[in-house]
């Protein structure tokens, strides 16, 4: 039990008897008081304004941080949105653990398209899914496990977000938080200067760029050229007059829905390349959204939009199969903490000398 949760009890309960005997009530320092009356309060992750920004965290932030860590004190990779965009394809694909799927060629993919394969690779052995889960369970809270299984029953690759020069990793990290909350799973950045300098931004993805497949793109043409051999519709937003209302569209069938530049929106490229434009109606004296907002507000359109149509999806935006749900769910494991790698690596040479005595 901590310090302060000490003194506050102690403190509570000194004034508790003060009441009941009609005593005065015990002569507390000013900074005990202090010290005291913020305790009970940071626990419940009331708004407290002060000089730690921990003190305005909502009680659902301030849960889930407490829990995670008592878990394990190293939370998770110290990588922001913008230092994963800089460091490049190579950071980006070791957030990756499972054996991705070979792209397909030539519009050869048909039906909805998922990158995984049900392998995990530990030096000379090969582990599933499901012994993955097993390597791990036991090193994961419950309430961290069961928030994974609901975000995993929740995700789809139905939809997925393209992101096209944005200058602003505040933008690029608010439309990531947006795609993890609604539930989707795919993002990919096309950008021709990923070196460049933004301010750090983790405070607006809130982290969710850990849980998401992020993919790197040089060209419209080398990214858009991928998504349709996965079967995807490409859609960018613009505001021209043949552009369709986001409200008139079917978003039932695997779509990838594509934002451009804060200034100069999509590029010529981008529009030539796409399937069809789609624009958001505006009823006021502006004639945009900020492009994170315009983003959140397609993705969840899309989401509501399937779920009204897809009789099978049943009020929930999640689509995959057991198969695929059990894989994802064995990724997320992996990405839990970094030191979960070490674990099933451990695990599996457990098993390779329980194997080799047989």
């Amino acid at each position: 039990m901590r310090t302060s949760t000490l003194i506050a009890r102690s403190a509570s309960s000194s004034f508790r008897s003060a009441i009941r005997s009609k005593r005065p009530f015990p002569s507390l320092s000013p900074s005990f008081l202090a010290f005291t009356a913020s305790a009970p309060l940071r626990s419940l992750g009331l708004g407290l304004r002060g000089p730690n920004p921990s003190f305005c965290k909502p009680f659902s932030s301030q849960w889930s941080s407490a829990a995670e860590a008592a878990e394990d004190p190293a939370d998770s990779s110290d990588d922001t949105v913008e230092e994963l965009l800089n460091r490049g394809e190579d950071r980006i694909h070791q957030l990756m653990k499972m054996e991705r799927r070979s792209e397909p060629e030539g519009g050869s993919h048909r039906g909805r398209w998922f990158p995984y394969r049900d392998l995990f690779k530990s030096g000379n052995a090969a582990l599933g899914s499901r012994e993955v889960i097993a390597a791990l369970d036991p090193y994961i809270l419950d309430a961290r496990k069961e928030r994974i299984r609901r975000a995993v029953e929740n995700r789809s690759y139905s939809v997925c977000l393209v992101v096209e020069g944005l200058t602003d990793f505040g933008n690029v990290s608010a439309a990531f938080r947006s795609a993890d909350a609604l539930g989707i799973q795919s993002v990919h950045v096309i950008s021709k200067d990923s070196r460049k300098r933004y301010r750090d931004n983790r405070h607006v993805s809130m982290g969710a760029e850990k849980w998401l497949d992020i993919e790197l793109w040089n060209s419209p043409t080398d990214c858009f050229t991928a998504l349709k051999n996965r079967g995807y519709r490409i859609v960018a937003t613009h505001l021209g007059i043949h552009a369709a209302s986001i409200y008139e569209m079917d978003w039932s069938l695997p779509v990838a829905i594509v934002v451009g530049n804060e200034h100069m929106g999509i590029t010529e490229e981008a529009l030539q390349l796409s399937d069809m434009h789609c624009s958001i109606p505006m009823k006021g004296m502006v004639d945009s959204f900020n492009v994170s907002v315009a983003a959140g507000i397609l993705m969840h359109h899309a989401v509501c939009d399937r779920i009204s149509r897809l009789y099978y999806l049943q009020g929930c935006h999640g689509d995959l199969t057991s198969e695929e749900s059990q894989i994802l769910q064995a990724e997320f494991y992996l990405r839990h903490r970094e030191t979960t790698i070490g674990i099933v690596h451990e695990y599996a040479k457990r098993m390779e000398g329980l194997l080799g005595k047989q």
